[in-house]
């Protein structure tokens, strides 16, 4: 699995709410979601050819205001398709570093940097054990989407915020959301994909967790 197989399953084209970037995106996204399916267990659902609705605020929150991560360190967390990597890469963040347990999603992640014009490093596995001390920047778009997820990352979120790591996720009220830990920055109205989303705009959320939220 490589950025060709990326590049060959998808079209490169502008983010809707981002016009500002291009992604490599599922032309049919139905079809390519049941091919990974059909797939096995061993091929983890192509979360990697969409932009999101909570990657998509985050990046539009830090295009708008590139003074959060310029000059500064910082790790997109569960990158995807490394859309809010590349949108702080472009705002001047060094270096960025995008993470992601799934191969096929750092692909995406580089095609992705190359595209935009932007160098991005990729990190692969699960971060959520053992921290990752070396960003000044977290930014997590979608990872609240199940109760274990949100167990596992709300830990690592608060810790990196405990040692003064600017901590920012972007969401789109999933259930698992632990707002109790979070202060609000900005509210977005997405564009997403209506196949995937039940609906075609989603209103989503840019956080900031905090340690001792107001």
């Amino acid at each position: 699995m490589s950025t060709d197989f990326v590049r060959s399953n998808t079209r490169l084209a502008p983010v809707p709410f981002l016009p500002e970037l291009v992604l490599h995106q599922a032309e049919e996204p139905i079809e390519l979601w049941e091919r990974t399916e059909a797939a096995g267990a061993e091929q983890p659902p192509p979360f990697w050819a969409f932009a999101w609705a909570g990657g998509q605020a985050l990046a539009r929150h830090v295009l708008d205001d590139p003074d959060l991560v310029a000059g500064r360190s910082v790790l997109d967390l569960a990158t995807g398709s490394g859309l809010v990597a590349v949108a702080a890469a472009r705002a001047g963040a060094r270096p960025v570093t995008a993470n992601d347990i799934d191969p096929l999603s750092l692909a995406a992640a580089e095609a992705n940097a190359q595209a935009n014009g932007v160098e991005v490093r990729t990190v692969e596995g699960d971060l959520l054990e053992d921290g990752y001390a070396e960003a000044d920047v977290i930014l997590a778009g979608d990872v609240f989407y199940s109760r274990e997820m949100a167990g596992r990352v709300l830990p690592f979120l608060r810790r990196a915020a405990g040692r003064g790591a600017l901590v920012l996720v972007g969401d789109p009220g999933r259930a698992y959301l632990p707002i109790e830990a979070m202060i609000l920055r900005s509210t977005y109205d997405v564009p997403v994909i209506e196949a995937l989303e039940s609906v075609a705009v989603r209103r989503t959320s840019v956080w900031q967790v905090v340690i001792h939220p107001r």
